[in-house]
C-alpha cells in the first residue's frame, strides 16, 4: 500500500492533493460495493441450489424412495420366486395364444362327417358342449314360389350369451361343380336379443325360390353373441333342408343347436415359396372360383393375408381389389418375415371379403400352414422340399 501511495506522489498530474485523494477514494468506495454485490449474488445462487436440491431428495424420498428400495429389497430377495411367477404368466399367455390359433383352425376346418370327430374346445366352446346349447324355434312357409321364414325364439342359451342375435343363410347345392360347392342365395340377420338367455325375436324374412331351387336348399341359421366391435362369437347352428317342406302348409320348428360346421362356397389357388437366406415366405393369391361370387354381381372383391408364427400374428397385407366374378384372377405376392421353419408353427389365413355400402362382408376363408390338417399341412411339406421354387395348390374357401 505505501507502494503504491509513492506510486501516486511521482505522478505529475495537473490536480491538487486533495483531488487526487479523493478519486482514490471514490475508486475504492465503487471497488468494494461491486464486490459486496457479487458477494451477495454468490451467497443467494447458492442457497437457492441448495433449496432445490434439498426438495428434489426429499421429494424422492418421501414420495418414490421407499419403492426403490422395497424393489431393490425384493429383488435380492425374492428374484427366484419372481423369475417363476414371470415365467407361469408368459406360460399361461402362451397357452392363450395357443387355444385361439387352434379355435380358429377348428372353425375352418371342413364339415365333419361323424360325430367322432370332436377335438379339444375353449372355455366357452367347454360350457356350450358340457351340456345343452339351447333351442331355437322358427317357422317356414313356402307357396307362389315364395319363401317365408319367421325367427320366433331362442330357448335356453349357454349361460354366458347375454346379446345373442341368428344370422340366416340360405344355401343352394349345385351338383353340377366338381367339386360340389355351396351358393349363398340370400342373408340375413334378426335384431338383438339385448341381455336375455330366452330372446324373443319375432322378425320376418322371404325372398323368391323356384321349386327345383327349393329342393336342393338348405337353411342354416347360425345363434351368435353380438360384440360391438363385429367380434361376433357363434354360440351354434341349427341346419334345415328345404326338400321335405311341403307347400302351402306352415312348418314350424323347435330345433337343438348344434356345433357349428362350415360350408364349401369356394376354393382358391395359394402357391408357397420360402427364402431361408433371408428367412422370409412369399404367399401368392393367383386365383379364386366360386359359386356364391356368381350372385349378386356389380360390386368389388379383395383379400386379406395373415400369417401367425409362434402363436404370433404379423402384419397383415391386403390384395388390389377386383370385379366380382365366379372366376377371378389376382396374381399378386405377399412377403411375410418366417425365421426358423423347422421350429416355428406358421398358419396362413386368407380371408375373401365384398366391399358394400354398409361396410365389407367376409365371403369365404382359406388356411393352411404346419401342423394343418388334410391340404393344408401337405402343401407346407412341399414348399420345404422345393425351397426357393413357389408351389401352387387349390385349397376349400368356407364359410
Amino acid at each position: 500500500m505505501e507502494s503504491f501511495l509513492l506510486f501516486l506522489s511521482e505522478l505529475r498530474l495537473p490536480f491538487s492533493d486533495t483531488v487526487k485523494y479523493g478519486l482514490l477514494t471514490l475508486a475504492l468506495c465503487i471497488f468494494v460495493t461491486a464486490m459486496i454485490i457479487l458477494a451477495c449474488q454468490l451467497y443467494q445462487f447458492c442457497s437457492h441450489a441448495s433449496h432445490v436440491n434439498t426438495k428434489k431428495k426429499k421429494y424422492l424420498i418421501g414420495e418414490y424412495g421407499h419403492m426403490k428400495t422395497e424393489k431393490s429389497i425384493l429383488g435380492k430377495t425374492l428374484s427366484p420366486s419372481l423369475l417363476e411367477i414371470s415365467k407361469k404368466n408368459h406360460d399361461v399367455k402362451v397357452q392363450k395364444l395357443q387355444a385361439q390359433m387352434e379355435k380358429l383352425e377348428r372353425c375352418l376346418s371342413p364339415p365333419a362327417e361323424s360325430s367322432d370327430s370332436l377335438e379339444s374346445l375353449g372355455p366357452e366352446e367347454e360350457e356350450t358342449h358340457g351340456g345343452s346349447r339351447g333351442r331355437l324355434r322358427f317357422s317356414l312357409f313356402y307357396t307362389k314360389k315364395q319363401l317365408q321364414l319367421q325367427v320366433i325364439e331362442g330357448r335356453d342359451l349357454p349361460s354366458h350369451s347375454t346379446d345373442p342375435f341368428v344370422s340366416i343363410k340360405l344355401f343352394f347345392r349345385d351338383q353340377s361343380q366338381e367339386p360340389a360347392m355351396e351358393w349363398v342365395l340370400n342373408e340375413w340377420e334378426t335384431r338383438v336379443g339385448k341381455e336375455s338367455r330366452n330372446p324373443t325375436f319375432g322378425d320376418e324374412f322371404s325372398c323368391a325360390l323356384t321349386e327345383r331351387q327349393l329342393e336342393k336348399t338348405t337353411i342354416k341359421l347360425e345363434v351368435r353373441e353380438f360384440d360391438k366391435y363385429s367380434r361376433h362369437t357363434v354360440l351354434g347352428e341349427v341346419r334345415t333342408t328345404l326338400s321335405s317342406l311341403k307347400t302351402s302348409e306352415p312348418w314350424e320348428l323347435c330345433e337343438e343347436i348344434q356345433q357349428i360346421t362350415k360350408d364349401l362356397v369356394g376354393e382358391i389357388l395359394v402357391s408357397l415359396k420360402y427364402l431361408p437366406t433371408a428367412q422370409r415366405i412369399e404367399v401368392g393369391l393367383l386365383k379364386v372360383r366360386s359359386g356364391s361370387l356368381s350372385i349378386a354381381l356389380g360390386t368389388d372383391v379383395y383379400a386379406r393375408v395373415d400369417v401367425f408364427s409362434s402363436q404370433r400374428r404379423q402384419k397383415h397385407q391386403k390384395s388390389s381389389s377386383r370385379p366380382k366374378a365366379q372366376v377371378m384372377v389376382f396374381n399378386e405376392t405377399f412377403h411375410f418375415y418366417l425365421p426358423d421353419t423347422a421350429s416355428t408353427d406358421c398358419l396362413v389365413l386368407i380371408s375373401m371379403y365384398e366391399m358394400q355400402a354398409s361396410g365389407r362382408k367376409l365371403i369365404g376363408q382359406a388356411s393352411l400352414g404346419k401342423h394343418k390338417a388334410n391340404d393344408g399341412d401337405e402343401h407346407w411339406h412341399l414348399m420345404l422340399q422345393s425351397l426357393r421354387q413357389p408351389v401352387a395348390k387349390w385349397h376349400p374357401l368356407l364359410i
